[in-house]
């Protein structure tokens, strides 16, 4: 395949950064994770930073902020190579408006993947049906901006609440997970045009998942995605090439529905 585009990763410059189970024992420094990755036939990520030290709600958004700063110093270490997404958070909407226009202005359209229950979004009573968010999304809408989100399998309406109610808004679901919630995302797919899903995580293991999904919605919301440093990306390339799908999907998937979401032709 000449290109693979990685929608779903988490880079890191520091080890508190690095989600790699193992990185305790297995501390790749940036410079090899990016030569893993390449090594798997990825020639282009995607993604948020995120960090192990998790979210204290005094700290108020200087916790996100640095994260956000932290993506642009990837940004600056990778190159063309990483395509960043930013956090937001509803619980602080005009910071959040803020990286809103700040990404608008540099030409990103990437927020995310966010990840709730990271970010202590649960501490201020707030989740995807929340009328901050919105208010957040309403703004990310017009500059038609990708929302990549964190399947709170908990949030089960909320979820299709936040996906009805802001149509402009391009929302990519993370991860599959097992046959009752691929077909909970399938569902909601059939039933919203701005509903996506990465195949990031789990639920790629389980042989047919791409065949099926493809059968149900098309190809043209499936996109390549693996978690990395959570999961081994080679596994990932390898369980796409090995499915009964069309060398035309195939390369929907690995980088053509990316290129075409986030503007990246």
């Amino acid at each position: 395949m000449k290109k693979i585009i990685d929608f779903h990763t988490h880079p890191y410059l520091l080890q508190e950064e690095n989600f790699c189970h193992y990185s305790d024992d297995f501390k790749l420094s940036p410079e090899e994770a990016k030569a893993d990755l390449e090594r798997a036939g990825i020639t282009k990520i995607c993604g948020s930073v995120i960090s192990k030290n998790g979210y204290e709600p005094e700290l108020g958004f200087e916790r996100i902020k640095a994260l956000n700063d932290r993506a642009l110093e990837v940004k600056e270490l990778y190159g063309d190579f990483y395509e960043p997404g930013f956090q937001i958070h509803p619980a602080y909407v005009k910071e959040s408006l803020e990286v809103i226009e700040f990404m608008h202005k540099n030409g990103y359209r990437l927020i995310g993947e966010v990840v709730p229950y990271i970010h202590g979004w649960g501490k201020h009573g707030l989740n995807y049906g929340s009328k901050e968010l919105r208010e957040i999304l309403e703004l990310a809408g017009e500059y038609e901006m990708v929302f990549s989100f964190h399947t709170m399998i908990s949030w089960k309406d909320e979820m299709e609440e936040m996906i009805a109610q802001n149509p402009k808004v391009k929302f990519v679901a993370a991860h599959p997970n097992e046959r009752s919630q691929y077909m909970l995302h399938l569902e909601r797919m059939e039933k919203y045009e701005n509903a996506y899903l990465d195949i990031s995580g789990s639920g790629l293991e389980r042989y047919g998942m791409l065949r099926e999904g493809i059968r149900r919605v098309g190809d043209d919301r499936i996109l390549f995605g693996t978690d990395f440093p959570v999961t081994n990306p080679g596994m990932y390339v390898q369980a796409v090439l090995f499915e009964h799908i069309s060398e035309e999907s195939k390369e929907k998937i690995f980088y053509r529905n990316a290129e075409r979401l986030l503007g990246l032709n």
